[in-house]
């Protein structure tokens, strides 16, 4: 496991070792935080693995998208269904196993919570990150955009995500520390880039309206159109990476501050509440689907009636 070593009460323990500790779930006050967050995450858990499967099934039917961005949003939306449907209840099922005391269960399960959810972290925070780089390369390129920006070079860069992030979470088992140091690395690139890309693009399209206002001749009737549902597009890909900077931003604050300071309860509950966060985002990137896109909005819709009229 993570050779990694904590101190607590002036002893050196594993992180395994603190994270299934008997005096974490000792207090009634903790005991009562961890059932209202099983609770919650039971309940999250539901809503992000049927919103994401049918926004899958919406966008397995949609067809006026452009197929490599579509490959990217199913790329998100599948990672979102799989914490619905993985991590979880993973975490679920730790938190269980910590008020219970079985610690062998604890310790097998907490493992598996952490590289899991680092995983999936990593999938969803790359795929936004190249949604924004698709806007920017769209708006860049223009016609050019459909040859360079081909479904087949999407593919390989969504499996290269599901590839690389698996293999630099094996870093667990050797030093947690190297394993951090990568992800703050990744973070801090994806970030970057994400605000590069969307300054770009703000920088772009004020300057794109300033030549339409110069112009003296009546401007064609294809630009603003598509100028128009570009910015749609773009709109809805800013708020996808903003949503995910809200929920993930107070867990990397928190797991930042905790390197410097012993576990302890309050500690140890605001990593929990915060993971939580993390997790929420999976449940509203649908909902964003839905408000932003408007071809997906009429797709859910269709795939909505479709499925309760087989169910009546």
């Amino acid at each position: 496991m993570a050779t990694a070593n904590y101190s607590q009460n002036g002893k050196l323990k594993t992180y395994e070792q603190l994270i299934c500790w008997a005096d974490l779930s000792a207090a009634p006050a903790v005991r009562g935080q961890l059932i209202f967050l099983s609770v919650l995450n039971i309940l999250l858990s539901v809503t992000a693995f049927l919103g994401n499967a049918l926004i899958l099934i919406a966008l397995r039917k949609e067809s006026s998208l452009h197929p490599p961005s579509k490959a990217l949003l199913r790329c998100l939306a599948t990672t979102d269904l799989c914490v619905g449907l993985i991590a979880e209840p993973l975490n679920v099922i730790y938190w269980i196993s910590l008020l219970n005391e079985h610690w062998n269960i604890c310790r097998l399960v907490s493992a598996s919570v952490y590289i899991t959810g680092i995983i999936l972290c990593e999938i969803s925070l790359l795929t936004t990150t190249a949604i924004s780089v698709d806007r920017l390369l769209a708006l860049l390129l223009g016609l050019r955009y459909r040859q360079v920006v081909t479904l087949k070079r999407t593919y390989v860069i969504v499996v290269t995500f599901w590839v690389v992030s698996p293999l630099f979470s094996t870093a667990y088992f050797r030093n947690l520390f190297i394993l951090l140091l990568f992800i703050a690395v990744a973070v801090s690139l994806c970030l970057v880039t994400s605000t590069v890309s969307y300054t770009k693009i703000f920088l772009t399209l004020r300057h794109h309206q300033a030549q339409l206002q110069d112009q003296t001749q009546q401007p064609n009737q294809t630009s603003p159109l598509n100028i128009a549902r570009y910015k749609k597009a773009v709109s809805s890909a800013k708020w996808l990476q903003m949503t995910l900077v809200a929920c993930y931003l107070p867990r990397a604050i928190v797991a930042a501050l905790s390197t410097h300071s012993e576990l302890s309860s309050f500690v140890f509950l605001a990593a929990k509440y915060t993971q939580t966060l993390v997790y929420l985002n999976s449940s509203l990137n649908p909902i964003l689907y839905c408000w932003k896109i408007g071809e997906v909005r009429q797709a859910v819709k269709e795939t909505s009636r479709q499925i309760l009229c087989c169910s009546m």
